[in-house]
C-alpha cells in the first residue's frame, strides 16, 4: 500500500504552490476580482486568507505541544499588489522555516485532536500544503485559467482530507454507512460512518469484492475528488453509486466534540 508524501515532498510541494498563487494573483487585472469558488471573498481576500494563515501555522509550530493555539497579533496587510505579494511569500517563508526548524514528529496544537491524523508538525505541513493547493485554484479560477492540481498533490490530498477532516470521534447521527472513494488512477478509500464517530482507510487493489459493500461510492480522478470534498464542486461531477442521499448527511454535517 502506498505510503503518504513524505515531509521533503510536503515542504517542495507547498513552495510550488505558493509560486502558482502567487503566479495567478499577478496576473489578475485587479485585487478586487470576485472569487467564484469563495464567493464572498474579492482575490485580495483570498491573499489575505491564506498569508495570514501562513504566519499562524508558523507560530503554532514554532511553539510545540500545546493545550491550545498560540495568539498572534493581526499583521499589517499592504493594499497595494506588489507589496501584498511581497508579503504574502514572506509568511509562506514563515511558515517553510517554522516547519524545517521543528521537522516532522514534533507534537504542536491543532484543531483535529480526535481525527486519524497526528498532532504534529508533519501533519501541520500535509493538511496546509492542501489549502494552499486548494486556494491556488481559486485564486485561477479568479482569473479564467483554472488548472488541476499536481496528481501527487491530489492522490494525498484525497488521504489526507478523510483522515483529517471527516475521521472523528463525535456520533455520526444517522442511519450507519459505508463510503467509498474511487480514483480513477487506481487508489481506492472507505469511509465507515456509526454512532463511534467516522473512520477511514484506503482499500486494497481487490475493494469491492469483499462481503462488505458500500452503501454508496464516488469514483472520479483524484484531482476531482479533492475538488467535490473541498467543495469546489458539486457530486454530479462524479460517478456515483448507491444511496447518494448520504452524501447529502455528510456535507451538512458539523460533528460537536
Amino acid at each position: 500500500m502506498e505510503e503518504t508524501l513524505g515531509f521533503a515532498d510536503l515542504l517542495r510541494l507547498m513552495d510550488e504552490r505558493s509560486t502558482a498563487f502567487r503566479a495567478a494573483v499577478a496576473s489578475a487585472p485587479s485585487l478586487d476580482v470576485r472569487v467564484p469558488t469563495c464567493p464572498e471573498w474579492a482575490l485580495f481576500d483570498l491573499v489575505q486568507h491564506l498569508g495570514e494563515g501562513r504566519r499562524r501555522w508558523a507560530a503554532i509550530v514554532a511553539a510545540g505541544p500545546a493545550d491550545a493555539p498560540v495568539a498572534v497579533p493581526a499583521p499589517l496587510v499592504p493594499r497595494e499588489r506588489a507589496a501584498l505579494l511581497d508579503w504574502f511569500t514572506a509568511s509562506t517563508a514563515e511558515l517553510l522555516d517554522a516547519l524545517r526548524e521543528a521537522g516532522p514528529d514534533r507534537g504542536c496544537w491543532t484543531w483535529w485532536g480526535s481525527s486519524q491524523s497526528p498532532q504534529t508538525s508533519g501533519a501541520v505541513a500535509r493538511h496546509q500544503l492542501q489549502q494552499v493547493a486548494v486556494h491556488t485554484y481559486d485564486a485561477q479560477v479568479a482569473v479564467g485559467a483554472p488548472q488541476p492540481l499536481p496528481d501527487e498533490v491530489t492522490l494525498d490530498g484525497v488521504d489526507e482530507f478523510l483522515t483529517t477532516c471527516c475521521a472523528t470521534t463525535a456520533a455520526w447521527p444517522h442511519k450507519p454507512a459505508v463510503v467509498d472513494y474511487h480514483a480513477t488512477e487506481g487508489r481506492s478509500w472507505r469511509l465507515w460512518l456509526s454512532a463511534d464517530g467516522a473512520r477511514t482507510a484506503r482499500l486494497p487493489a481487490s475493494a469491492g469484492e469483499g462481503p462488505e459493500a458500500a452503501d454508496v461510492s464516488a469514483r472520479g480522478t483524484a484531482n476531482e475528488l479533492v475538488m467535490f470534498l473541498h467543495g469546489r464542486t458539486q457530486m454530479d461531477s462524479l460517478q456515483l453509486d448507491g444511496d447518494r442521499g448520504i452524501f447529502d448527511q455528510l456535507i451538512a454535517w458539523e460533528p460537536e466534540e
